[in-house]
């Protein structure tokens, strides 16, 4: 019991390409400071699976290997790319974050990621879909929500 009283707080905040998950993390960063100071704070993003239907011009057609490889290692870079600029804006406040990549479709890999990495607050953005958008696309945030198992925290962006 000890122990588990003297265990470091883990925060993550899950970010995508989205300027709401930029403002997540700074929301986060700016309101939540204190509250983190003495936390592991995370970094999180999803690599999703590569989708290939847009580049089958029939149903026999093969995909070329040396393609399917140029789009991964593009989706990946994508990535690295949003974990180095959350880096940034974590660095601009002073906080070193650990950086987290996972493959796999984003809602269910941050659930997976949280359960994996014993995190205790989830941060997320909303891209402020609307209820007819949410049914048919679905909502990374409201997934969280009812998956998650820790607290989640959503951050709107101002209207």
């Amino acid at each position: 019991m000890a122990e588990e009283k003297n265990k470091k707080k883990q925060v993550m905040v899950a970010i995508d390409e989205s300027k709401c998950s930029q403002h997540a993390l700074q929301w986060t960063l700016e309101y939540l400071k204190d509250s983190i100071a003495d936390s592991v704070f995370i970094i999180f993003t999803a690599q999703p699976p590569l989708d290939l239907s847009c580049v089958y011009a029939s149903p026999y057609a093969a995909v070329p290997g040396e393609l399917i490889t140029s789009m991964q290692e593009n989706y990946k870079n994508d990535a690295l790319n949003r974990l180095e600029e959350g880096n940034k804006i974590c660095a601009a406040v002073g906080v070193t974050p650990k950086k987290v990549l996972e493959n796999g479709n984003p809602k269910e890999t941050i659930c997976d990621a949280v359960e994996k990495l014993g995190v205790d607050l989830l941060v997320v953005g909303s891209h402020g879909k609307g209820a007819l958008q949410r049914t048919f696309l679905g909502s990374v945030s409201n997934y969280c929500v009812n998956h998650a198992k820790c607290p989640v925290l959503v951050v709107r962006t101002k209207a």
